[in-house]
């Protein structure tokens, strides 16, 4: 056990999971939210600002919506007057240009910066077996390590420099997204012809078509009808805009990456904020 205390900016689904986390850990851990100090979970001391965060942490983790928030954050963290913090570990999705630009703005003022988006969902993360990808340097990597274990027990270097962490949440978000509506498409075509689903997916399951939509998604949240799996619509159009812009920056393959993000903008346009389950009888009924 350690009694190192850790800062964390953004309290919400995941983030208050994750800052939980890290207190069953041990961890002694301050948090901010801009909603207020309600959002804090049990067993997080709930400070004023960002500044006060970064004035009791070395380390600071944060777990936001976008990369201008990101971005703002840490230039408040790199300002504060009597600052602590020497290095920040960033679980948000923000864009691997979001994640250069902020380790270039972090250094300037001396701290480390970790990109080190997550996978898994606020299930995944309860349970500790979200997949933390994580880039930097490796004296970053190695000071920031038993942070990284406090968060999740599934952890995985992918890279040297901020923005890798980046690469790696993007692609497996766009086949997420891809997996669930490509299911969301057969599963229609079945039904249409007759079949049940609860026998679709079992035969799906026990065949080549089986990815985690059908394994995970489709019996929790569609099959039962609880559409909870945590996760917007909103938020995965959000990530697939990220993940064409950088395509594009490297300009790689993209015909599925350009059909699989116009449907998860039509379905968040028509459904903003939906749980991104819902996207089956949205495709259903178009």
């Amino acid at each position: 056990m350690t009694a190192e205390t850790v800062g964390f900016v953004g309290l919400g689904n995941m983030g208050g999971v994750l800052a939980a986390n890290l207190v069953g850990q041990g961890f002694s851990v301050v948090g901010y939210d801009a909603r207020g100090p309600e959002m804090a979970p049990t067993g997080v001391e709930p400070v004023a600002d960002v500044v006060a965060v970064g004035r009791r942490a070395e380390v600071v983790v944060l777990s936001l919506p976008d990369g201008d928030a990101s971005e703002q954050v840490a230039g408040r963290l790199a300002a504060g007057a009597d600052r602590s913090t020497t290095h920040v570990v960033d679980t948000s999705t923000i864009g691997i240009a979001a994640a250069e630009t902020i380790a270039a703005l972090l250094a300037e003022h001396g701290i480390a910066y970790v990109d080190a988006p997550v996978s898994g969902g606020p299930a995944g993360a309860r349970a500790r077996t979200l997949a933390v990808m994580y880039a930097g340097s490796d004296a970053a990597c190695t000071r920031v390590e038993p942070v990284l274990a406090g968060l999740s027990d599934r952890r995985f270097p992918v890279g040297d420099r901020a923005g890798l962490g980046q690469a790696m949440k993007l692609l497996n978000n766009f086949l997420s997204a891809t997996a669930m509506a490509a299911t969301s498409e057969a599963v229609a075509f079945g039904r249409s012809a007759g079949l049940d689903l609860a026998t679709m997916l079992e035969v799906l399951n026990a065949s080549s078509g089986r990815s985690a939509a059908t394994a995970d998604k489709f019996p929790d949240h569609v099959l039962t009808g609880r559409y909870a799996a945590g996760f917007t619509n909103s938020l995965m159009a959000k990530d697939l805009a990220l993940y064409r812009a950088a395509v594009a920056r490297q300009g790689s393959a993209r015909a599925i990456g350009e059909l699989t993000a116009a449907l998860w903008e039509r379905f968040a346009a028509a459904e903003p904020g939906a749980d991104f389950t819902r996207v089956f009888p949205f495709v259903e009924g178009t």
